[in-house]
């Protein structure tokens, strides 16, 4: 049987980490003002349901690849405070995969929107 007790209190920690990313996170606050800018520019676009679809995934991949960063940090900060060369690549690495992410997000929505935007002017 489920404990329903145990799946919300899941949901509330999960719902703090996505809070305190958005609080204290500069970089997730620079996606999320991308991710707006995208939204409006899409609305105002009139974009189809399969584009939204794949604008929203994306975006939600940058997002989910930053809280990952974000953790994957934290944890590296906990275990030593000190400079470490093992650290320093594990953190480099991961900030690597939000940056890879987020230029196959802006290689997606530049084909998407660039289109519109491309038969809207031209």
């Amino acid at each position: 049987m489920i404990d329903t007790r145990k799946v919300l209190r899941s949901f509330r920690f999960a719902g703090q980490g996505i809070v305190d990313l958005f609080r204290f996170e500069n970089n997730a606050k620079v996606h999320g003002l991308a991710a707006l800018a995208v939204l409006g520019l899409g609305l105002w676009l009139g974009l189809g349901r399969i584009e939204w679809a794949l604008l929203v995934t994306q975006i939600g991949l940058v997002w989910a690849a930053e809280a990952v960063n974000t953790a994957l940090e934290k944890l590296c900060d906990h275990v030593t405070p000190d400079r470490h060369p093992q650290i320093k690549a594990i953190k480099d690495m991961a900030s690597g995969a939000v940056l890879i992410m987020a230029l196959t997000a802006a290689t997606v929505g530049s084909i998407i929107l660039g289109s519109h935007l491309i038969d809207r002017f031209f």
